[in-house]
């Protein structure tokens, strides 16, 4: 607690008014983040106060980018929905529990288990008019561009952020549900279909819940093209029938081995690395489709005949919408989707810079998702 005073109406008195302090995980600027002691949030109408539990690092682009090369996602100014700005608590990948609602809440009580949701948008622009406000122009996500974060001791969002999720589901998994959901919007939002050959370029943690969801949905043969051993061990494990090292031969070759010469029906990029993405374009199958899930550091300079001649479909697939993420729930729920298993590392607030975001740099080979334990 931290004491400060205050005057009171009367000025021959003043009040000692307590002030909760807790500790939050917050970005400061590129190779700057700190743990620090800031005032804890006061739940408001049409608000929610939760405890996080385990919150997930996203190593494959938003926080791990930050870190290196931030502030990207992390406003600059004031952001135009949240007016937040940095320093900024982290965290956009967790669950907890609910420890209080304000007026007009009615989905949520005291006590229950709940998800995170953590996209911010404006409900106004043209995405979001047509029903896609996972691609607002304004994107924002909790955790990077206000309302706080995960890695905080409490949290308080509007409370559509909120979803609940019944005692199956451990706290450990919810972690996992919003990425497990990225791979699950790519999937759904893609051509493929039961039956189909499927490359997944990356095996990192989006490239695995692809390999899972593949898996979930009937794919044929799930081919990864993957460098590191720990990883290429998890697809394996969660259904890869064939895993390519690209410095074992050509992955394209390999592809067209595998598929009789036809080439893969779908392809997803999960590295967003260019060298691997202009491997991977010959390996897809005239009318075939890739799906890039990436997030470029670097805009990548792309063969476009290659597509252009062989009819090759190139999209993207931003986030989740609703339904994928309640879908990726349910999935978690019925033991469809098995994120405990994806866990390499818990750690707690304090080293989350030492054995987290350096861990993740420096040890990439060694981790699939690090969860901070928030509450240690």
């Amino acid at each position: 607690m931290l004491n400060t005073t205050t005057q009171s109406e009367d000025p021959l008195h003043t009040t000692l008014k307590s002030v909760p302090l807790m500790k939050s995980v917050r970005f400061h600027g590129p190779g700057d983040i700190r743990v620090d002691e800031v005032e804890e949030p006061l739940c408001g109408k049409g608000q929610i106060k939760m405890r996080p539990a385990y919150v997930g690092i996203c190593g494959s682009a938003r926080d791990l980018h930050e870190y290196t090369g931030g502030p990207v996602l992390i406003p600059k100014t004031p952001h135009c929905i949240t007016g937040s700005t940095y320093p900024c608590s982290m965290g956009h990948e967790f669950g907890g529990i609910i420890e209080e609602v304000g007026d007009g809440v009615t989905h949520l009580s005291p006590g229950q288990r709940a998800v995170v949701r953590p996209t911010i948008f404006d409900g106004t622009c043209c995405a979001c008019k047509q029903g896609h406000n996972h691609c607002c122009e304004n994107i924002g996500f909790v955790g990077l561009s206000g309302y706080g974060g995960g890695m905080s001791k409490k949290i308080v969002a509007p409370a559509g952020h909120f979803y609940p999720i019944p005692d199956t589901i451990s706290l450990e998994a919810a972690a996992l549900i919003e990425p497990l959901a990225v791979a699950w919007h790519a999937v759904n939002l893609s051509p493929f279909k039961p039956g189909d050959n499927v490359l997944v370029v990356g095996g990192g943690p989006i490239g695995i819940g692809v390999v899972q969801v593949l898996k979930l949905q009937g794919a044929r043969d799930i081919m990864v093209a993957e460098l590191m051993e720990n990883r290429q061990r998890f697809c394996r494990d969660y259904g890869a029938s064939h895993i390519l090292d690209p410095r074992e031969g050509d992955v394209a070759q390999r592809v067209r081995e595998i598929t009789g010469g036809v080439g893969a029906d779908v392809i997803f990029d999960a590295a967003g690395v260019e060298k691997a993405l202009v491997g991977a374009i010959p390996a897809c199958r005239v009318q075939g489709t890739i799906v890039n899930i990436a997030v470029w550091e670097k805009p990548p300079s792309i063969p476009v005949n290659q597509l252009m001649y062989n009819e090759i479909r190139y999209m993207g697939a931003a986030l989740y919408d609703e339904t994928s993420f309640l879908d990726t729930i349910r999935a978690v729920n019925y033991g469809q989707l098995k994120p405990e298993g994806m866990i390499t590392s818990r750690i707690t607030v304090d080293e989350v810079v030492e054995k987290g975001f350096k861990a993740l740099l420096e040890h990439r080979d060694e981790h699939c998702k690090i969860l901070v334990d928030v509450q240690a």
